[in-house]
C-alpha cells in the first residue's frame, strides 16, 4: 500500500440524534447514553463538549469531537477553550450566518483556525445550510480566500447533503458534488448523512427493516467519496466520520420514520464495510 502507515477511521456519534432518546419523557441521561454509543461499537462522540463529556469518555475510552456554531470572532475562543476543556482535539465549526459576507467569511474561517491551532485543537469548517457555506459557489469561494490569505488548503468538514437539495441533484451525485478533490482529501471530518436531491436526509431502512431504494442509490457516493479520499497522501491520518442522523425534534427526522439514532447505528456499520471496501480496493491499485 502507498500508504506506510494506513490512515485510521473513527466513527463517531452526534449526541445531537439521540434527543428524545427513547422518548421525549424518558430521555436517557448523558452517561446512559455516552455507554450505549461504546456498546454500539463508536469509537467517540460529537458534541458542544463540557468537563461532563470528557469524564465520561475518559472512562470509556472514547474519543471527542467538539462543535459550535458562530457568526462572531469574539465568541470563538470561549467556544474553543469549552471543547478543549471537555476533550476536544478536533472541532466542527459551523461559520458565519446565511448573509455573511464572502469577504468577511473567509476572515472568519482564518482566524478561528489559526485560533484553534494556537490554542491546540483542530478547527474545521462545516459546509452547512444557514451558514456562510450554505452554497458551493459560498463554499469555495470561501475555501479560495483562506487558501490565498494562508497559502494552506481550508479544513472542512464535509456534508454535501446540504449542497445535494441545494443544487436539486439526482443520482450518482459525485459529478457535481466531488468537484474539489483537494478540499476533500485535506478533511478529516465528515458527516455522511443520507440524502437525495430533494430531502437533506433519507431514511437508512423501511419499516420492515430493509435498507431504502434512496439509501441504496445514495452508498455508490459514499464509497466514492471514501476513495477519492484516500487517493491522498493519507500516510498515518485520521479521519472522523459520523452518520449524521437527525432527531425528530428540528426536523431532520420524520415522526413516521424509523427513529434516528437506530438508524445511526445501522449507517455505522454500512459506513465501515465502505470504509473497508474502499482500503482494500485502493490497495489493490498500487
Amino acid at each position: 500500500m502507498k500508504n506506510k502507515i494506513p490512515p485510521r477511521l473513527y466513527h463517531i456519534a452526534n449526541l445531537w440524534t439521540m434527543i428524545d432518546y427513547p422518548s421525549a419523557k424518558k430521555e436517557w441521561s448523558l452517561d446512559r447514553k455516552i455507554n450505549e454509543i461504546k456498546i454500539a461499537g463508536f469509537d467517540g462522540i460529537c458534541a458542544l463538549l463540557t468537563p461532563q463529556h470528557q469524564k465520561l469518555t475518559e472512562k470509556l475510552g472514547l474519543q471527542s469531537v467538539g462543535a459550535f456554531s458562530s457568526a462572531k470572532q469574539s465568541e470563538f475562543r470561549s467556544y474553543i477553550q469549552q471543547n478543549i476543556d471537555g476533550g476536544a482535539v478536533h472541532i466542527n465549526v459551523q461559520v458565519g450566518d446565511h448573509d455573511t459576507p464572502i469577504s468577511k467569511a473567509i476572515k472568519l474561517a482564518v482566524q478561528v483556525v489559526e485560533m484553534g491551532d494556537k490554542m491546540g485543537a483542530k478547527c474545521a469548517i462545516e459546509v452547512h445550510r444557514d451558514t456562510a457555506t450554505e452554497t458551493p459557489e459560498k463554499t469555495y469561494a470561501i475555501a479560495a480566500g483562506f487558501q490565498k490569505e494562508t497559502g494552506k488548503l481550508m479544513p472542512m468538514t464535509w456534508d454535501f447533503s446540504h449542497l445535494s437539495i441545494i443544487k436539486h441533484l439526482a443520482p450518482p451525485y459525485w459529478d457535481r458534488l466531488l468537484t474539489h478533490p483537494k478540499l476533500i482529501q485535506r478533511a478529516e471530518q465528515f458527516h455522511f448523512r443520507p440524502f437525495n436531491g430533494h430531502h437533506c436526509q433519507i431514511p437508512v431502512t423501511d419499516r420492515y427493516g430493509k435498507i431504502t431504494l434512496e439509501l441504496q442509490q445514495w452508498i455508490p457516493f459514499l464509497e466514492k467519496t471514501l476513495a477519492l479520499w484516500l487517493q491522498g497522501n493519507q500516510n498515518g491520518r485520521e479521519v472522523f466520520v459520523i452518520p449524521e442522523m437527525g432527531p425528530v425534534r428540528g426536523g431532520y427526522n420524520i415522526s413516521t420514520l424509523p427513529n434516528s439514532w437506530e438508524e445511526a447505528k445501522i449507517l455505522r456499520g454500512i459506513i465501515d464495510k465502505a470504509w473497508k471496501k474502499a482500503l482494500l480496493n485502493h490497495g489493490k491499485k498500487i
